[in-house]
């Protein structure tokens, strides 16, 4: 402060020069951030709750940030985006709170349905805007709600630290959709390309089982000759060891090797563990294994005492 400001100074004694040097050092100081332990946020489960209990969506998604700061007060935006439902109107349905409170008017000038409307991409989370039934709901808990006009019916849109931490909220919740949705739509196109796989299974038998069979007649009559393995295959369909009802198991079964091979590529290249589960059986106790009980599966044996 210099030695011109003394602790038992009085405020009248204060020069102009040294009220400008008291401002000048408190624009200067830095103060810990508020903490946001005071907060009464909703929660996660029961945003989530509170969305299927009243919607009944097919999918549902939710966010909790951590606390932030805007003019010294801190703040925790929630939110949860939800996809189809009963009783939703196509396109965006966007619902808000401020400290658990809804607000019902004037919705259009809110951050929040300026952030939903403009600053999210939705097709990049493979959500259709104006055919999809969305609800978004963003829920913002403060000691300070920075809300704009006469009825405090909505939150301005000039707060950037705000506005920001809705939009990261939102993304959040479309990321989680995003993968529910790509594993839906990879699962719908897996059964419609076994479908059409299994539709061709009968003709391709027929075309097959027939060509071997004027196959087996060029050979019996020796103007060619075929290789051992060949051979063998042409005499079984001679003597009928392979019929139709052969083949057509023999398709089937690749049909399902292939779409099993294929759906474990897509989830090993996406990172998700979709291998069938292995059963565990415990075994009986005999008279003389009282202390022990073997866990067994295929791949291997966990013994424990007691």
């Amino acid at each position: 402060m210099g030695p011109d400001f003394s602790p038992k100074m009085s405020v009248k004694s204060l020069t102009p020069q040294q009220i400008v040097r008291i401002h000048q050092l408190f624009r200067q100081a830095k103060f810990d951030d508020p903490s946001g332990d005071i907060l009464s946020p909703a929660g996660e489960y029961n945003l989530r709750l509170g969305i299927i209990k009243e919607l009944h969506p097919d999918m549902v998604a939710t966010f909790s940030g951590s606390a932030q700061v805007f003019e010294g007060h801190p703040f925790i935006v929630e939110a949860g985006v939800s996809v189809g439902g009963k009783d939703v109107k196509q396109g965006l349905n966007v619902f808000r709170f401020a400290n658990r409170i809804p607000l019902l008017f004037e919705q259009g000038a809110d951050v929040v349905t300026r952030t939903a409307m403009k600053r999210i991409n939705w097709n990049s989370y493979k959500i259709n805007q104006t055919q999809d039934k969305i609800g978004v709901f963003v829920s913002i808990v403060s000691t300070k709600i920075p809300f704009k006009g006469t009825g405090k019916e909505y939150i301005g849109d000039d707060i950037s630290e705000i506005a920001s931490a809705v939009k990261t909220a939102i993304q959040q919740c479309c990321n989680q959709l995003k993968s529910k949705i790509v594993k839906r739509i990879h699962a719908r196109e897996q059964q419609e390309r076994k479908r059409n796989l299994s539709k061709y299974i009968p003709s391709a038998t027929a075309a097959i089982y027939d060509l071997l069979k004027q196959t087996t007649i060029v050979h019996a009559s020796k103007k060619r000759r075929f290789r051992d393995d060949n051979a063998d295959l042409l005499k079984q369909v001679s003597v009928n060891s392979l019929t139709k009802d052969t083949f057509r198991e023999k398709l089937a079964q690749h049909v399902e090797k292939v779409d099993y091979e294929m759906g474990l590529e897509y989830a090993t290249q996406t990172g998700v563990n979709e291998e069938p589960r292995e059963d565990i059986y415990i075994e009986s106790l005999d008279e003389d294994k009282k202390n022990l009980i073997d866990l067994q599966s295929p791949i291997f044996v966990f013994r424990l005492y007691h």
